[in-house]
């Protein structure tokens, strides 16, 4: 009997190829913009202490989370989702400029700087919180389960190669003549570009009509939360993200570490940014196909130990008084890490959530998950206490912690 042949893969339709495009612009507005990297360089230059430093990262990513149960609320019940994110880009692009010209017209003024720059990180963090749930919801409509692995690693792949050219430019231009700050309002504004093309990519997606469903309001949303809850699936899921969302405190002193104690030169924050998107397009190829033949559940079991690797390589590193080209590995296992989970993550959460509860899995999740997400303001306290170290440990017992839990999640998802 003739051996058969696997079917190649049909091509991307054009609603698949926009989200793939837009992917590609989000990963390179990332790289200008790079939360653990980029930014919390520019606040340690203009002297922010480590509990302010803890709270940029935890703005971007529990801002991002926090509302999305009100969204769900909102956009549960109406059969286009594409409108409100089209509405919170427009904010986000906003307050992109605005960051630009505050880093741009204020440094000489340290304390106002900072604080204004904090409050529009946190309209776009809220923003853009209120712009994810509908980006999963229209992603979870035209782009078929079982080739979502294939989607988000083509996306994470190429958008990862984008994302390591802008952290070329990232060390030229700090490595440049160019006076501070002038040097970061640059970057600010390519990652502000390359973000508002991304948005505008995305907002013309075809979407296809949900089915009409009924409006349950905030207050519904609250009280059906226990039966989300009673859900095994979900609780075990959930465990996993708020350890290691725990374990996140970290993150953003990796790159302050490396220029307040062990004293590298700023132009390495590109090289780190290079480290973090150049390690991306690699692991995506091996994440991808964990995911088509494993499930997600092995992707973040596998992730949850590069995570707790990262924090203690870099003490390892401090300890040896190794050089900045050694400190890179803290990056590379944090960013394979991250691709990992944000293949893993989204796969698995969409694959339990049943159709008809989706944006109520999605948002429960994700403001439970949000509010833990600022433990770096803790870390900062910690670090500013004790120093980095003890902080470095706790995420890795933090991430052991969520490979344990691993072990609960659903097989088959």
């Amino acid at each position: 009997m003739p051996r058969m042949t696997p079917a190649p893969p049909r091509a991307w339709d054009r609603n698949e190829r926009l989200g793939i495009l837009n992917g590609w612009a989000v990963f390179t507005g990332d790289g200008f913009l790079n939360v653990s990297v980029v930014v919390v360089g520019f606040a340690a230059r203009l002297g922010a202490p480590n509990w302010v430093i803890g709270l940029l990262p935890a703005i971007a990513a529990g801002g991002w989370m926090l509302p999305q149960l009100l969204v769900a609320a909102r956009v549960r019940s109406l059969p286009f989702k594409l409108p409100v994110y089209r509405s919170a880009a427009l904010v986000r692009t906003a307050t992109y400029v605005a960051m630009v010209l505050i880093a741009a017209l204020l440094s000489h003024n340290p304390a106002l700087c900072l604080t204004l720059f904090v409050l529009a990180m946190m309209l776009n963090a809220l923003a853009s919180g209120v712009s994810g749930l509908p980006f999963l919801e229209v992603v979870s409509k035209t782009v078929p389960a079982e080739r979502r692995p294939r989607f988000f690693g083509t996306r994470n792949l190429y958008g990862g190669l984008l994302a390591f050219a802008a952290g070329l430019l990232v060390r030229w231009i700090l490595a440049s003549d160019l006076p501070f700050p002038l040097n970061y309002a640059l970057i600010f504004a390519l990652g502000t570009a390359a973000f508002t093309f991304g948005y505008w990519v995305f907002g013309r997606v075809k979407e296809p009509p949900d089915p009409p469903l009924l409006a349950l309001g905030l207050r519904g949303e609250l009280r059906a939360m226990p039966q989300t809850l009673r859900d095994p699936h979900f609780r075990a899921f959930l465990t996993v993200r708020l350890l290691l969302a725990g374990a996140s405190m970290s993150e953003p002193f990796f790159a302050v570490n490396a220029l307040r104690e062990l004293n590298y030169p700023a132009a390495t924050l590109g090289i780190f940014v290079m480290a973090l998107t150049g390690a991306a397009p690699l692991s995506n190829i091996v994440w991808q196909r964990v995911a088509e033949r494993k499930g997600s559940r092995r992707i973040i079991r596998y992730a949850s130990v590069c995570y707790g690797l990262a924090p203690l390589y870099a003490v390892l590193v401090g300890a040896l008084g190794l050089n900045a080209w050694a400190y890179l590995g803290v990056f590379v296992l944090s960013s394979v890490a991250t691709q990992g989970f944000n293949l893993g993550h989204t796969n698995h959460l969409l694959n339990i959530a049943p159709e008809h509860a989706r944006s109520r899995y999605i948002g429960t999740l994700n403001t439970l998950v949000g509010a833990a997400l600022f433990t770096p303001v803790l870390g900062g306290l910690l670090a500013d206490r004790v120093g980095y170290t003890p902080v470095f440990v706790l995420s890795g017992a933090l991430c052991a912690a969520a490979w344990w839990q691993c072990g609960k999640l659903r097989r088959d998802a």
